[in-house]
C-alpha cells in the first residue's frame, strides 16, 4: 500500500516571484516552473534530492504541506478512513501518470499524498 517516502515539500506563498526570490536567496534552492505548470514554481535543493513547491496560498493551504509517495492512493484513503482520519481532497490528477490527496489525521494535521511519476 504504501512506503512512506516524504518527497515533496509544498509551501503557501502569496506571490510567487517574491518567494522563489527569498528561497533561492536564502537556501540557494533552484526554482523554476515546469512546462504547464507556471503557475506552480517547483524548488531543488542543493542536495538534489530535497524538493516540492510554491503553492498559491488559499483557503484551507495555509501552511506548509509535506507530501507522502504511496503505491495506491485509493488503499491509502481506504486505510486512512478505517483509522480515523480524514480525507481533505480526494484523489486528484496531476498527469497521466501521477496522482494526489489530502489527508487529515485525528489531531487534524494535513499530509498530501503522491502516486506516480512524473517528468519535472
Amino acid at each position: 500500500m504504501a512506503h512512506g517516502d516524504i518527497t515533496h515539500i509544498d509551501i503557501p506563498v502569496s506571490d510567487l516571484k517574491a518567494a522563489a526570490a527569498f528561497y533561492g536567496g536564502l537556501f540557494g534552492w533552484q526554482i523554476e516552473a515546469p512546462p504547464g505548470f507556471e503557475d506552480y514554481p517547483m524548488w531543488r535543493a542543493p542536495n538534489g534530492i530535497s524538493g516540492g513547491g510554491l503553492a498559491p496560498r488559499g483557503e484551507g493551504f495555509t501552511q506548509p504541506r509535506s507530501y507522502v509517495e504511496v503505491d495506491s492512493i485509493d488503499e491509502t484513503l481506504a486505510r486512512v478512513r478505517e483509522l480515523g482520519g480524514t480525507v481533505l481532497l480526494e484523489k486528484s490528477e496531476i498527469s497521466p501518470t501521477s496522482w494526489w490527496a489530502v489527508l487529515a489525521d485525528a489531531d487534524g494535521n494535513a499530509i498530501g499524498l503522491y502516486e506516480g511519476s512524473t517528468e519535472v
